[in-house]
């Protein structure tokens, strides 16, 4: 019968009959990500010389803190979780798709723009010095926030994303942490022997200096070894952390030349702000968690049981779904949009923005998430990576009280 029909006709009945091709709901909503220096533009480009106390002033110069400390939590407690997974064809198609590794690109370009505009208000605008304080933070943030765009880069093969992922380091001076992450974090995490896998009972203050001076130290001797096996010096042309630290180097001259040595306390502010941002999120990822030994005495493979997770939308959108972290140390190739949740995996009772200033609050950590380490290994304490030293009693004291104010608050809302 269909040889009656002509061409037009044949081609419209083909077209129907095809499956359509599977579209991201979130396509869109990515772009939150690098929209975020954008809307740092907008802020510092608000503040106004001040003189006395100017509230509106102080929001915007503290607007960063103010977004991600206040506004990011209140949107994923509103909008919620997302559990779904991909489909097979959905991952096929998400993975071919260079839109959104063009999205991480382009986070780059902006937040340099966002540092600029940033160390310009901070030396030419009249503030008192906890508004100048607000502005170094607020960029200190974004340069948080680059690091996780250069860890989603520097999971690649290719060269471009990984001088790329050394770029967006530049800001906080944190260049070895391309290596380290991929090299040294990756094959030890939730072991004793990885800095940046926090302990059960490990404040976060005590965890930081473990992890900034561990994880360079780990940098040196990874990118040493790798070197000496090509026959090279550690000065060489070649070594990754020298490059990386170039290009810091390069940056923060330019600074210099452009706004003189009062942009000195805004490099140093920022740059400390944004890998501290970065070390609060690992002190997150795997607090307490640790891979068992088999019968060699090595360690496990690492599992979904090894990270804490969450999936909050509005969190993960920001951070390129860093949050569905089992995943990822799973599979670190794996592009970010196509993550997986797990159930086997531990969850957060919040996302990493909402859990964050939390951690910075000793023993209100220790009250939301130590009865959660425990239930996690059905209370065998000898399964959790134990921090070398426990509780003080104050502490143990304090962290008390908070759990019952905790569990009296629950009660009664």
């Amino acid at each position: 019968m269909t040889h009656n029909l002509n061409t037009l006709q044949k081609n419209l009945i083909k077209k129907s009959q095809k499956r359509p091709e599977w579209q991201d709901p979130k396509r869109k909503l990515w772009l939150l990500s690098p929209m975020a220096p954008v809307i740092g533009w907008a802020m510092y480009l608000a503040v106004k010389d001040q003189q006395g106390f100017d509230a509106k002033n102080t929001a915007l110069a503290w607007s960063g803190s103010i977004f991600t400390y206040g506004f990011i939590p209140l949107a994923d407690y509103l909008i919620g979780l997302d559990k779904s997974n991909l489909s097979e064809q959905a991952y096929q198609v998400l993975e071919k798709d260079r839109y959104y590794q063009k999205i991480a690109h382009a986070f780059i370009p902006l937040n340099y723009t966002a540092l600029f505009i940033a160390a310009h208000q901070f030396t030419h605008r009249k503030l008192p010095w906890y508004n100048k304080l607000g502005v170094a933070i607020t960029s200190g943030i974004g340069s948080g926030i680059a690091i996780n765009t250069a860890h989603e880069l520097g999971h690649k093969s290719d060269k471009l994303n990984r001088t790329l992922a050394r770029i967006s380091l530049a800001p906080s001076a944190y260049g070895h942490f391309a290596i380290e992450h991929n090299f040294g974090h990756h094959r030890w995490v939730a072991t004793p022997q990885d800095p940046a896998s926090s302990r059960y009972n490990e404040s976060f203050w005590q965890f930081l200096p473990r992890t900034v001076i561990g994880g360079l130290r780990s940098a040196i001797n990874i990118e040493k070894r790798r070197l000496q096996r090509k026959n090279k010096s550690f000065w060489h042309k070649d070594n990754e952390l020298l490059q990386g630290w170039a290009i810091t180097a390069v940056l923060y001259a330019t600074l210099l030349k452009l706004y003189g040595k009062k942009v000195i306390p805004f490099i140093v502010i920022q740059a400390a702000y944004g890998f501290s941002l970065l070390e609060s999120v690992n002190y997150l990822e795997h607090y307490g968690l640790l891979r068992q030994k088999d019968s060699k005495g090595n360690f496990v493979r690492t599992e979904a049981a090894h990270s804490w997770n969450s999936n909050n939308v509005v969190t993960n959108l920001f951070l390129y779904q860093l949050q569905r972290h089992s995943d990822h140390h799973a599979h670190p190739s794996r592009v970010y949009q196509a993550l997986r949740h797990f159930d086997e995996s531990p969850q957060l009772p919040s996302g990493y923005a909402s859990m964050i200033v939390p951690a910075y609050i000793p023993p209100l950590w220790f009250a939301i998430m130590n009865k959660r380490v425990v239930a996690h290994y059905n209370g065998d304490m000898s399964k959790i990576n134990l921090h070398d030293k426990p509780l003080s009693p104050r502490m143990q004291q304090a962290t008390t009280t908070v759990r019952q104010g905790l569990d009296w608050l629950k009660q009664r809302f």
